[in-house]
């Protein structure tokens, strides 16, 4: 019997045959309005960073920043990368998603998506190495009557619609069958409703909505971020009863003129 030196020895990994692997990342951040008084919070929207795609396939079309696997990294140090490369811009966390293996999931081949989800702090983006042009697109994602879901990017004039149809998952999980991809390369438009759904969920958990704001924050400015990703009001009495559990006061409040001082909160933890 051989042992496993021997067995090493004699394995060949060419003889199988194996897909091509990518990183595709879904990157949110909170857009606020720049009218702001001291009356009234700016009003306060959810964006999908979307780059705008230089070559074929789908030249031109929008998609998820994202790439090849290569030779000697790991899957996140490749979403990384790519976002960096493609956009200037840097998450500091990913969270996974799910694995996109359709085997038609992409015209050049057999080719597997690991799809992550993450939050960068609003600032300027750019097109870079295969993206002609990086940009930030407000996100609805709302059912219908229909029963289906319909999700709607929207920068400047240019909308990007397209409709979904929810399927059971594992594990807690969420996918979609795409109807309609709304112009969006490659199958995005399910990635994109899937990754919604994960931080729509942890968001409703009082998870990942501090990834959206500074190390100390008011109560109003959490419940901003979790209305804004959940589409949804709450009595600020009901949302400051449930927060208790998660953050913690400090000694500091905020300074402004015009403003009235709020005492600032941080995560427990």
């Amino acid at each position: 019997m051989q042992n496993e030196q021997e067995f090493l020895s004699n394995y060949h990994l060419e003889d199988y045959e194996r897909p091509s692997v990518t990183a595709d990342v879904a990157a949110f951040t909170i857009r606020r309005t720049s009218e702001e008084s001291y009356r009234k919070e700016p009003e306060s929207r959810l964006a999908l960073l979307l780059i705008r795609r230089g070559a074929h396939p789908f030249k031109d079309c929008w998609a998820l920043p994202g790439g090849f696997l290569q030779k000697g990294e790991t899957i996140e140090g490749c979403a990384l990368r790519e976002i960096r490369e493609e956009t200037g811009a840097a998450p500091a966390a990913l969270r996974l998603v799910g694995i996109f293996s359709e085997p038609e999931r992409d015209p050049r081949g057999w080719i597997l998506s690991a799809a992550f989800a993450s939050v960068i702090t609003e600032g300027t983006v750019q097109g870079g190495d295969d993206a002609a042009e990086a940009q930030w697109f407000d996100v609805q994602f709302e059912p219908d009557s229909d029963g289906l879901f319909r999700l709607t990017l929207t920068h400047g004039e240019t909308v990007l619609s397209a409709v979904l149809a929810e399927q059971s998952a594992q594990h807690g999980g969420c996918a979609f069958l795409i109807r309609d991809s709304g112009s969006l390369a490659f199958d995005h438009a399910a990635i994109i409703a899937a990754a919604l759904s994960a931080l729509r969920n942890e968001a409703g958990k009082f998870g990942a909505i501090f990834d959206f704001l500074p190390e100390t924050f008011t109560l109003t400015q959490l419940q901003q971020v979790q209305e804004t990703i959940l589409n949804i009001s709450v009595l600020p009495a009901n949302f400051r009863r449930k927060a208790a559990e998660y953050v913690e006061e400090t000694e500091e409040y905020t300074s402004g003129a015009g403003h009235r001082p709020a005492k600032l909160f941080r995560k427990k933890g």
